[in-house]
């Protein structure tokens, strides 16, 4: 049987052990029938990872031994990804996907043909429900780090997270002359480490986004004339980046 591996909300940098909340009690003892001594892999979402043991049930929690640290694949690069929101629940397929794509930050963003305006209590509710999504990607992909889901932010104040050193590349259908291709080979950005990418909602930006964003100084950049789903395009970038500079496109 392959051996469980299981997200722990606390740091496991400098611990011996942790306990495992009701959650993971139910999912461990009833579903799996699991039994103290038996191997388990714990995370804790910032890049350790342990193989550990079930020391003890309890009827809150299970306590977990930690034995040796499982050692982490390097990431040759880092992504944030900023979405303007799309209608009805196609956010959760693209953080999820994003997050098994190796993403680290993922910005839900509004701009002006976003849909859903969604109040400071709803927006809430939804980044709690895509922080849940993205531990379950990182569990299922075997990745030691959670992605990072920022707060719901208006397009300007998303612009202001892309760090100096950031490459940074917006998405827009109207672009005609910069393709990916073309901007992911061009030389004096070679060694980029990190890439601040924006994808809008599925009405686009407007002409004025995508205005804001080039002060701001970000690359308008084309996928070509075959226009994609909101949720495919998302999917379709990342996969293309971590091709040509991330985890797809070195030998292991």
């Amino acid at each position: 049987m392959t051996v469980p591996r299981i997200y722990c909300p606390e740091t496991l940098q400098e611990a011996e052990g942790c306990d495992l909340g009701a959650e993971n009690l139910r999912y461990l003892k009833t579903v799996l029938r699991l039994k103290p001594g038996d191997p388990i892999i714990v995370f804790d979402g910032y890049g350790h990872e342990f193989a550990a043991r079930i020391a003890a049930f309890s009827p809150a929690q299970v306590s977990v031994s930690l034995e040796k640290p499982l050692p982490a694949a390097p990431r040759p690069i880092r992504l944030t990804l900023a979405q303007g929101i799309p209608k009805a629940g196609k956010m959760d397929l693209i953080v999820r996907t994003a997050a098994e794509l190796g993403t680290d930050v993922i910005i839900p963003f509004t701009a002006a043909r976003c849909v859903p305006q969604l109040d400071r209590e709803k927006a809430a509710g939804k980044v709690a429900r895509w922080q849940k999504i993205v531990r379950e990607a990182a569990r299922c992909t075997r990745s030691p780090r959670l992605a990072f889901i920022e707060q719901v932010l208006p397009f300007g104040e998303m612009l202001a997270q892309a760090a100096p050193q950031d490459r940074k590349l917006i998405f827009w259908e109207e672009e005609e002359r910069q393709t990916i291709r073309q901007v992911l080979h061009d030389a004096r950005f070679a060694d980029a480490g990190s890439y601040f990418i924006i994808v809008g909602p599925e009405g686009g930006l407007t002409r004025d986004e995508v205005a804001r964003a080039g002060q701001a100084g970000f690359v308008s950049v084309t996928l070509g004339k075959h226009i994609l789903k909101v949720e495919t395009a998302a999917a379709a970038i990342l996969s293309i980046v971590q091709y040509e500079k991330g985890i797809f496109g070195r030998e292991a």
